[in-house]
This record gives C-alpha cells, structure tokens and sequence, in this order.
C-alpha cells in the first residue's frame, strides 16, 4: 500500500489550501483515513479523520469549521480543504490510513511521506 500527498505550499495568512492524498493498492473503501501533522521537534498530532464510509468525519478542535475533510472510495482519494489558515498550522501533514474505525492516535499502518504547508505573510 502506497500513500501519497500532494497540495502543499505557501499561502498567506486567511487563504486556502486544499491537500490531496492517492493510496494504491489495499482495499481503500475498508480504510479509515487521517491526517495527521507535525512541526520541527513536536509530535505528530492528529488533525482530522474519515470513517471508511465518509459518513463520519472527526476535527482537532484547532481546526473545527475551518478545515474539511472529504473522500472518494472510487478514485482512492482523501482530501483536505483548509480554509482561514493561521500561522500555527504551519506543519508538514501527513495522510495516514488503517484498516479500523478513526483514532486520534498516530496508530495508523500506512503513511505518506508528508506534504510541507507554510501560512506566513
């Protein structure tokens, strides 16, 4: 199983980005899915999640109704829309997926290798 990102880049304080995650091979439908990020010397904290359905969706309270994560079982896609950025979600995000139901803990067997977002003006 591959995961891949892309999407990441610079944006100025109050703009958009929309990061995009392809997994390959595996069973994605049966996947719930994550993304996850991680600033120089922290851990990897937990940002948001989708159930394998789509039906369910969880936030990091930082980012509660300013991102929004979405998924298409058919093309093996999970985004992330992230809107009103701040300077503090600064990060390297990370997609993440496991075969089980959402955890804000970075158990997830399969991972990308990160895609860079800076928010500074």
């Amino acid at each position: 199983v591959e995961v891949l990102e892309s999407g990441g880049g610079s944006v100025q304080p109050g703009g958009s980005l929309r990061l995009s995650c392809v997994v390959s091979e595996g069973t994605f439908s049966s996947y719930a899915m994550a993304w996850f990020r991680q600033g120089p010397g922290n851990e990897r904290k937990f940002v948001s999640g989708i159930s394998w359905s789509g039906r369910n969706t969880y936030y990091d309270d930082s980012v509660k109704g300013r991102f929004t994560i979405s998924r298409d079982n058919d093309k093996n896609t999970v985004d992330l829309q992230m809107n009103s950025l701040k300077p503090e979600d600064t990060s390297v995000y990370y997609c993440a997926a496991r075969s089980s139901i959402v955890t804000t803990r970075p158990n997830y067997g399969y991972w990308g290798r990160g895609t860079r977002v800076t928010v500074s003006s």
